[in-house]
């Protein structure tokens, strides 16, 4: 088999080497649990602390602001449940999100239903966007919380964030944005984007898998979600997963250090994938427009079963989705993309190509010729199948 192209960078990344150098001593020799008094457990702490550091630069954010987690989803639920049962109390009981969010949310915001309060779910347009006013419309005297993504998995759409934190942030309402797709892609200013929680996680950046941060705005932290120990300055129970921890701030260093060149790269190949793909009959971009991530494609194919592409292209040794990773399995089509008001068949014929930093202008290539002939051999029936 041909060399092996890894196209999903949207469900995980490739770690960096720069990122793994930085995990290596806390995995053998500064092995000690940082919440202990003597050596090895002073020098985990002080890793925890560096690794703090650098990614409240990446955020804007003041350290102290800043709690590490197991992932986004963790981030996700903390942010969501921990604010509406604090708020609760203060008999707000109102929560609006979006219909295209990541199912960490979409879940965790179903879970809070059950438990009596009230879930407003924002519609979207064919882009899948999201206006502030939309926002603002939403909100009422007993909303305790709006979250909105940053950047969406399946189709990339980037939401005007600055514009909905400040209808927030007049109307007095705490704001949330799962900024999972965003972090290391897309600049990020907490402060200025007016951003009182924001969920990441690692391994979307080339860092290690297992790690993320729920970075929560001076006095707007949620209660917890876990019971235990005092780690995190009381706020998040657990042994914290030192060597990660380190990976996941060399890992953003190192991502937003090549922002600008990386986003311009990518783009530039998604672009070139993008109009040759649309070529074959019967594909359909989903999401386009310029407000999107650079290296998410998402594409519609005209009778062609997406799970069945998958294979076609997993046997020419491409890697890529028709959705949300977290969805493999599901024969129903993405949410993301009927909520975006594409029609229930083209949707079951999905393809999402995602590029990241270890893509080559030669691989492009290769997808568009593997993508080509396996919608031609599906649907011509010449499709072979051993075992």
């Amino acid at each position: 088999m041909k060399e092996f192209i890894y196209a999903d960078n949207a469900a995980t990344t490739r770690l960096s080497e720069y990122a793994l150098e930085a995990m290596t001593p806390y995995l053998k020799e500064h092995y000690g649990n940082p919440s202990s008094l003597y050596a090895i457990g002073r020098e985990a702490h002080r890793a925890i602390e560096d690794a703090r550091k650098k990614i409240a630069s990446a955020l804007h954010a003041p350290a102290g602001d800043v709690y590490f987690t197991s992932c986004g989803t963790e981030s996700d639920n903390w942010a969501l449940k921990g604010t509406a049962r604090r708020l609760a109390k203060e008999g707000k009981k109102h929560i609006v999100t979006t219909a295209i969010e990541h199912h960490a949310i979409l879940h965790a915001a179903e879970s809070l239903r059950e438990d009596g309060f009230e879930v407003t779910l924002l519609p979207v347009g064919a882009g899948g966007r999201i206006s502030a006013e939309a926002v603002r419309d939403a909100i009422r005297p007993d909303t305790a919380l709006v979250s909105v993504m940053y950047a969406n998995n399946e189709i990339g759409t980037i939401q005007p964030i600055a514009e909905i934190g400040a209808v927030c942030r007049e109307a007095g309402v705490l704001f949330h944005t799962d900024a999972v797709q965003a972090a290391g892609i897309l600049p990020i200013d907490v402060k200025e984007q007016n951003i009182d929680m924001l969920s990441i996680s690692a391994h979307k950046f080339n860092g290690p898998k297992g790690t993320g941060v729920l970075y929560c705005r001076k006095g707007a932290c949620p209660d917890n979600l876990l019971d235990g120990g005092a780690q995190e300055r009381g706020h998040r129970s657990g042994t914290e997963n030192v060597a990660c921890i380190a990976g996941m701030a060399a890992a953003l260093e190192e991502s937003c250090g090549m922002m600008k060149e990386k986003a311009e790269r990518m783009a530039a190949m998604r672009d070139e994938i993008q109009a040759r793909i649309l070529r074959i009959p019967g594909a359909y971009l989903n999401g386009g427009g310029a407000d999107r991530l650079p290296g998410i494609l998402n594409v519609s194919f005209e009778k062609i079963d997406g799970e069945a592409l998958l294979f076609e292209l997993d046997l020419k040794g491409i890697a890529a989705s028709s959705g949300s990773a977290c969805t493999s399995g599901s024969v129903d089509p993405s949410h993301v993309l009927l909520a975006a008001g594409v029609p229930y068949q083209l949707a079951h014929g999905s393809l999402r190509i995602s590029l990241g930093r270890y893509n080559t202008e030669e691989e492009a290539e290769r997808i568009v010729k593997g993508v080509t002939e396996a919608v031609e051999d599906l649907r011509a029936g010449r499709v072979k199948r051993n075992g």
